[in-house]
């Protein structure tokens, strides 16, 4: 049996024909570009969220990107940030001057929120934590360090689409929840698109301006804005996912109970979740020793796999500028060394995950 790390056709196949009749309701249109679709799907995941408002993007990047230099946050500001989180949340800061600020994560993989204030300087105008995995940071205990010091807190949601504390989903907690919808995404798109969700209307009106070439009126620019607009296509597509999350959530966290219950081996280190903190299970993440000699060894079973992320952003070439070196932060280091997401995808079959868990509970050192 081959079983791949994961599969986007098999969302697409359960709902062909909405996707389809979604694409043809597009292309029959004749308006391409910030229209109807665009619109509905913003109303529809402000409404999903819990936030005031939400303003497509191109990109998960750019939501980080343009969120940063609308807060005003550039040359000689710094952003607290995980140290083990992809490293497009760093590229966000550093595209606009400031300097990203590491702090380690937790057992859970988030921002270790009693490592925040002792990393806080007069410099330090934001924390961006980063809901890996699928799972809620803890942001209750995030904001009231951030109201402490009056920093922003611009939350990089691109895992964590539906993700829960307390009841509260993600991306409604600071100034700018920050999405993805690159097609992996537990919501995805069928090519590259984004949004923010904000509680202001002064921030929804500046994303709005920002994102069309700094432009609220056709040929009148404001300000010098960019090109990032989410697209009739994306968002008609969106919709119909959109309309679907919630099953494809509970079928993910199907999935990852089976995973929980009957993987049986003391080599692996399973996944934890913090109480008060909802996961969405965006990937199962397992933690291994001789990581390369079990990826082999399931490989060789025909089991495919993805390690996230084998380089943590401060040892990364891009980011070597900023003079760390390797033991900077062991904990993110240590994570890069060991963790492993295993198959997960909708339409993962009974047997498919059986014989996952079959193969890993049979492997030996």
């Amino acid at each position: 049996m081959k079983i791949s790390p994961n599969r986007l056709d098999r969302v697409f196949m359960a709902h062909s024909a909405e996707y389809e009749a979604a694409a043809i309701r597009v292309l029959r249109s004749g308006w391409y570009v910030l229209g109807n679709e665009v619109s509905s799907f913003e109303e529809e995941f402000a409404q999903y969220t819990g936030a005031s408002y939400c303003v497509g993007l191109a990109n998960g990047l750019d939501a980080i990107k343009i969120a940063f230099s609308i807060l005003g946050i550039g040359e000689g500001d710094e952003v607290i940030v995980q140290s083990n989180a992809y490293i497009a949340c760093v590229m966000g800061i550093t595209m606009n001057g400031a300097t990203p600020v590491f702090v380690e994560p937790n057992q859970y993989y988030n921002l270790d929120i009693t490592k925040i204030e002792s990393a806080i300087t007069p410099k330090t105008k934001a924390i961006l934590p980063v809901h890996l995995y699928g799972q809620a940071s803890d942001m209750e205990g995030i904001m009231t360090i951030a109201k402490k010091y009056n920093l922003y807190v611009v939350e990089d949601c691109a895992q964590s689409h539906g993700a829960k504390q307390n009841g509260k989903m993600t991306g409604t907690f600071g100034e700018v929840g920050c999405f993805s919808f690159y097609p992996s995404k537990n919501l995805g798109a069928f090519g590259d698109a984004g949004a923010v969700t904000v509680n202001s209307a002064k921030l929804d009106e500046d994303f709005r301006v920002y994102r069309n070439y700094g432009s609220e009126k056709r040929y009148y620019n404001r300000i010098v804005g960019t090109n990032s607009r989410l697209d009739e296509m994306q968002a008609a597509l969106l919709r119909v996912r959109l309309n679907h999350l919630d099953e494809l959530t509970n079928e993910r966290i199907k999935l990852c109970s089976n995973y929980l219950e009957k993987i049986e081996n003391s080599c692996i280190e399973l996944p934890q979740v913090q109480r008060s903190c909802e996961t969405v299970w965006h990937q199962f993440v397992i933690r291994v020793n001789n990581r390369d000699a079990f990826i082999d060894y399931l490989s060789g079973k025909g089991i495919g796999s993805i390690i996230h992320y084998p380089i943590p952003p401060h040892l990364s070439e891009a980011y070597g500028y900023l003079g760390y070196t390797k033991g900077a932060f062991p904990i993110a280091e240590k994570y890069a060394d060991t963790v492993l997401s295993l198959p997960l995808y909708n339409g993962m079959t009974q047997e498919e995950q059986d014989y996952v868990i079959e193969i890993i509970n049979k492997y030996e050192v």
